[in-house]
């Protein structure tokens, strides 16, 4: 009886050290594969199906955490990489959502506008560089109706994006009525040349009316003065005239006597 409880004794200590030691090497391999995994980071997956074209909303999305080892320059990070952007493929809740599948909302508000680009070339001139919500002129010359002409075919046109190139400004992308745009690229293709000025918008027109307002009346002033300066002469004439006829009569009247 004592043998077997002996016996038992001793294996029971035995399979306590085994159980030990296969946790041991159990954690030890977890930690090692923890140490070639790396840590966990947070990427950014859809939370429920998200039509292609459609902008998404913060609702559309949430975090699941990757290996560090996994992690890309295409996964999302950072909710900024989301604001105002439309995937261009369908995604199904729970897919990860990389940069290639994402393209920027368009900025066009009105329905009835359309984008369109505007690089400098031996066309195409801008008088300063552009930035984005910028309001410009386009100003045309051409020799489409058969003599030289210089006008101004649109004005005070949003500059929606612009373009750069090693921080040097190329082009712009502006919000035209699509009314506009076969005639604009019209300008692009044959025109001598297309100069973007910048508009000077939100100014007071005080100046602008004063400066009108001078021009409209100087002539008036003028020829008030020259009214003036008639009738003084006018004057000076008929007392003229008449100092010469009062001159007369005394004559006549000593011839008399």
């Amino acid at each position: 009886m004592l043998e077997s409880k002996r016996r038992a004794m001793i294996f029971l200590i035995l399979s306590l050290l085994l159980a030990a030691i296969a946790g041991f090497l159990v954690l030890k391999k977890v930690q090692d594969i923890n140490a070639n995994l790396g840590t966990l980071v947070k990427v950014y997956v859809a939370n429920t199906n998200i039509p292609s074209r459609t902008l998404i909303k913060p609702s559309d999305v949430r975090t699941d955490e990757i290996p560090k080892k996994y992690l890309r320059d295409y996964h999302i990070t950072n909710t900024e990489d989301l604001v105002n952007k439309v995937s261009v493929v369908p995604l199904s809740a729970g897919d990860i959502i990389t940069k290639n599948i994402l393209k920027q909302a368009t900025a066009v508000l009105n329905e009835n506008d359309r984008l369109l680009t505007l690089m400098q070339s031996d066309k195409v001139y801008f008088d300063e560089p552009l930035e984005a919500q910028d309001r410009v002129d386009i100003v045309v010359s051409d020799q489409f109706s058969g003599k030289k002409q210089t006008y101004i075919f649109m004005s005070d046109v949003k500059v929606v994006r612009v373009a750069k190139e090693k921080n040097s400004f190329k082009g712009v992308q502006l919000e035209i009525p699509i009314t506009q745009v076969p005639k604009l690229i019209h300008y692009q293709n044959y025109a001598d040349s297309i100069r973007i000025v910048k508009a000077n918008v939100g100014k007071e027109h005080n100046s602008t009316e004063a400066a009108a307002s001078e021009v409209v009346n100087s002539p008036i002033d003028s020829n008030q003065d020259e009214k003036s300066n008639v009738k003084e002469n006018e004057q000076k004439e008929s007392n003229k005239v008449s100092k010469i006829e009062k001159d007369k009569g005394n004559s006549k009247k000593d011839s008399n006597r």
